[in-house]
C-alpha cells in the first residue's frame, strides 16, 4: 500500500509491516479537503483506479489524461502540468467519494524544484523520474492512504 503524509511531504511504499520506499512529494498549497473546485488534498482512504502513460518518454505533457505534447526542462514554466505518468485515485469512503470526479492524480510534475512542500492544486506530485518508478511498481487497485501526519 501507499501512505501519504501531509505533514512530512513524502509518500511511502509498504509491503505489509515492511517500508520499501520513500519518496519526497508535494501536496495542495490550499490544504486539505474534499470541497469540489477548492484544490485541496482529501485525506482519507483511496485505490489506484485507472493508470495513464505507460511507455510515454519522460516529462509527456498530458491534458485529460492524453498526451499532447512534451515539456521542455530549459523552459520553465508556472503553469501546473500534469506530466510523465498518471495514477488516478478513487475515494472508497463516504467523504472522499468525489476524488474521482476531482480529478486527484499521483503525477510527475514540471515544478520539482518545489517538491518537499505545498505547491499543487491538489493532487499529489512526484519528481518525473521517481512517479515513473512507482508507477512501474504500483498496480491498478492499490491501496492508498493520505493522512495529515
Amino acid at each position: 500500500y501507499l501512505r501519504v503524509s501531509i505533514a512530512e511531504q513524502i509518500l511511502q511504499v509498504w509491503q505489509e509491516e515492511k517500508l520499501l520506499r520513500t519518496y519526497p512529494v508535494s501536496t495542495s498549497k490550499f490544504g486539505l479537503g474534499t470541497e469540489e473546485g477548492s484544490f485541496k488534498t482529501p485525506l482519507g482512504s483511496f485505490k489506484i483506479c485507472e493508470k495513464f502513460g505507460a511507455g510515454s518518454p519522460l516529462f509527456t505533457v498530458f491534458k485529460s489524461r492524453l498526451p499532447v505534447d512534451k515539456w521542455d526542462p530549459s523552459q520553465p514554466s508556472e503553469d501546473d502540468l500534469v506530466l510523465t505518468r498518471i495514477l488516478r485515485l478513487r475515494g472508497t469512503e463516504k467523504e472522499n467519494l468525489n476524488t474521482y470526479d476531482r480529478f486527484i492524480y499521483i503525477h510527475g510534475t514540471n515544478q520539482e524544484g518545489r517538491i518537499g512542500s505545498p505547491a499543487s492544486h491538489g493532487c499529489i506530485r512526484m519528481k518525473n523520474a521517481d512517479v515513473i518508478e512507482l508507477f512501474d511498481t504500483a498496480p491498478l487497485n492499490t491501496p492508498v492512504r493520505i493522512t495529515p501526519a
